[in-house]
């Protein structure tokens, strides 16, 4: 949330006393308004001006930073596949594909006849992580181990795909929720200015590293960043008179970021590249010798003991750091949480209780499957909460307001003046926070320039190509699982695009896409739609369930990266192509690494154990009426009413001093059903961010670059690793 700036001149203003003094107040005021909206009209057509020169620029699409884009992407698909089966982890990393590209460049700029500017980098990093995010988005980390792997001979399984057949169901999926994102654009980015916080911050550092001098060090015309930074205290000013003090629901982050952390950073690109660099050979080196010593992968830091017994041991992984450093302290922490009470409470009292009477590691009969149930309890309680907050709290905020407006109007002139209520509400966008005057109005309308209409996707290409996707979506599944009905594949289809909006929204405002969530909520419509009696009712459930979650996966990524690309002026019609293009590649590539990585690793073993694609066959089961294994639907509702109740209190209490300490159902249900070794690692990175962001004040961009590092560096050489497993080169 902005800081609220100009309370000083309303402060001021209301200590006059008197009616003379109140007259001549009121004058004051208004011309005070009129200058603010001078100001504001003023910084408008700077900031247009700057997004139709942007996006002018020949660099917005070009063939070098497609294919460097394309090439990081690759480096990040195995990254994300490798970590998607072990952990179910996945990041699109799109701030380290923008420094990689800069660095990249800027090492050929002498071989290179135009420079690299920062709207080439949003495409490169628009490209990169389309194609990276593809493991997830195409169900390789979590659906399809659960079809091939874990789908019973009962379930009429297990479904085992060709490579070819792979790469027709990741085609089928992975277009429809990235034209879908963008006729939301104009509402989440353009009217609502939702913060997207990756996205900005992924803008400023393209910024920051393309700096404000050009090659000859002349001063080159303000930033983008720099007008709508402008801009936006000219709003806040603008908005403080006119609301008397209401704090912004939603509104451009750009002001949160000072200009002295600029000024700190522009020069310091060699030392990030540098950092990510170290990082990087520090986790080659340890994946590569975990591969001769596996037991570098789990030490038993507490004791034998615990370590055989109860899996309590470390994964010491450079690259589980790095990602306990990008979730941040809280998430961790609520994973370490989840962790105790999953496999310190809970599994040694289901084995001793005689529930889970099997080896603690087995999914089926062990203590390892069995608080897998709790966990999904919790997570479907934080998911519907959650989700059900985005769709409530719009009719809780306006509702009253406009039954009002509504009822009065048809009081004073019957049914043709609500109808013009109707119709002015649908041409008059009004924000989330009330305008109560014309001139709030005025201001609202003049708030956010957009790039010029023939840099737009029209809405006849989004129509056009929305319809092609969809027919391509059914034809390509309908083909590969001959026994979905099309009914049920329409059905997926438009509620995955029902709940991609609330992604969209919940990834605006907390950073956070419940995809998860939305997997599991389409899944639970499904068992009520198809019956359970259906011999294929398991897999129709996880096939509509992945067709929601690449849907709203898509749709986000897109939305992120439209977010970066507005601040930057880069053209959303270059950006969409980007994204079209590395989601095609992105199909090809995850569908081939994944099917490399089956062949030669046990799925499920020690080194990939999948837990996602257990939590989609069990929620596929539980929803569906199968039995849970003895007491476990007691301690599942138990824990999903405990949820329920943590779930609105963290809603409610958004932006609150307390609301971190609250534990985030998903977070504790990760640390529930992940192995504790990878939750402890995740922890350390956590504790190494508040370190350094919390307790010592540093700008957090260089510790996400040093995790950027550590990930990619593991990620990159486990392909090593795969191909020594391959040629069964013996270790230890």
């Amino acid at each position: 949330m902005a800081p609220d700036r100009g309370s000083s001149e309303i402060e001021s203003s209301a200590a006059n006393e008197g009616n003379d003094e109140e007259e001549q107040e009121t004058v004051n005021d208004n011309d005070s308004d009129c200058d603010d909206l001078d100001v504001l009209l003023l910084g408008r057509d700077n900031a247009q001006a700057f997004l139709a020169e942007r996006a002018d620029q020949g660099q917005n699409f070009t063939l070098r930073g497609v294919l460097v884009g394309l090439a990081i992407g690759v480096i990040i698909c195995f990254s994300n596949t490798y970590f998607g089966l072990q952990t179910g982890w996945v990041s699109g990393m799109t701030m380290p594909a923008a420094l990689i590209g800069f660095g990249f460049f800027k090492t050929v700029a002498r071989c290179i006849d135009y420079p690299f500017t920062p709207v080439e980098n949003v495409l490169v990093q628009t490209v990169a992580g389309a194609l990276g995010t593809m493991p997830l988005g195409c169900g390789f980390v979590g659906v399809m181990p659960a079809l091939n792997y874990l789908l019973r001979t009962d379930e009429n399984g297990p479904v085992v795909l060709s490579t070819g057949k792979l790469v027709i169901w990741s085609l089928g999926i992975c277009f429809f929720g990235v034209v879908f994102a963008v006729p939301l654009r104009k509402e989440v980015i353009i009217r609502e200015r939702l913060k997207f916080p990756s996205g900005t911050a992924t803008a400023l550092m393209i910024g920051v590293l393309h700096g404000n001098t050009d090659e000859e060090g002349k001063k080159k015309p303000a930033s983008g960043l720099e007008i709508f930074r402008q801009r936006s205290r000219s709003m806040d000013l603008s908005r403080s008179a006119t609301l008397a003090g209401e704090s912004r629901a939603t509104g451009t982050a750009y002001v949160q970021v000072q200009s002295t952390r600029e000024e700190d950073h522009r020069d310091d690109w060699k030392r990030q590249i540098r950092l990510l660099i170290i990082a990087f050979c520090i986790s080659a080196l340890y994946t590569l010798a975990s591969y001769f010593i596996p037991q570098l992968r789990g030490l038993p830091i507490f004791g034998l003991p615990l370590a055989n017994n109860w899996l309590w041991r470390l994964n010491p992984s450079p690259a589980y750091v790095g990602q306990g450093i990008i979730m941040g302290p809280a998430t961790t922490l609520h994973m370490l949480l989840g962790a105790l009470i999953g496999w310190g409470v809970l599994s040694p009292l289901a084995k001793n209780k005689g529930w889970a009477p099997g080896p603690v590691s087995n999914w089926s009969t062990g203590s390892k499957g069995w608080i897998v149930w709790v966990s999904l309890a919790i997570m479907l309680a934080d998911s519907l909460v959650s989700l059900g907050w985005l769709v409530l709290r719009p009719l809780l905020l306006y509702g009253p307001s406009f039954y009002a407006e509504v009822r009065d109007r048809f009081i004073r002139g019957g049914l043709r003046d609500v109808l013009q209520v109707l119709k002015s509400r649908g041409g008059d966008y009004k924000t989330l926070t009330p305008a109560a005057t014309s001139d709030s109005t005025t201001l609202q309308e003049a708030a956010e320039p957009d790039a010029p209409p023939h840099h737009l996707v029209s809405y006849k290409s989004v129509l056009v190509l929305l319809i092609l996707s969809i027919i391509l979506c059914v034809v390509a599944i309908k083909y590969v699982f001959p026994p979905i009905p099309v009914s049920a594949l329409i059905l997926s289809i438009i509620l995955a695009l029902l709940l991609s909006i609330m992604g969209v929204r919940a990834l605006g405002e907390t950073d956070l896409n419940p995809v998860s969530g939305i997997s599991k909520l389409t899944q639970l419509v499904f068992a009520l739609v198809i019956p359970s009696s259906n011999p294929n009712a398991i897999t129709i459930n996880l096939i509509a369930g992945a067709i929601s979650e690449s849907g709203a996966l898509q749709a986000g990524d897109m939305m992120q990266d439209l977010k970066t690309g507005h601040l930057l002026g880069a053209a959303p019609r270059a950006q969409f192509w980007g994204q079209m293009i590395g989601s095609l590649v992105g199909a090809v590539v995850s569908a081939g690494v994944y099917k490399l990585y089956t062949s030669v690793y046990d799925i499920p073993g020690d080194m990939f154990q999948v837990p996602t694609a257990y939590v989609w066959i069990f929620t596929a089961r539980l929803v569906t009426g199968q039995g849970l294994p003895e007491m476990a639907w007691q301690h599942a509702l138990g824990a999903g009413i405990i949820f329920v109740i943590l779930t609105v209190a963290r809603v409610r209490g958004q932006g609150r001093w307390w609301q971190p300490y609250v534990p985030g159902g998903i977070a504790v249900a990760v640390g529930m059903y992940n192995v504790p070794s990878f939750t402890l690692a995740r922890t350390v990175g956590g504790l190494v961010n508040w370190y350094w962001v919390g307790w010592r004040r540093k700008d957090e961009t260089r510790v996400i670059v040093l995790a950027s590092g550590l990930i990619l560096g593991e990620g990159l050489v486990s392909i090593v690793n795969l191909g020594l497993a391959a040629l069964e080169v013996p270790h230890l």
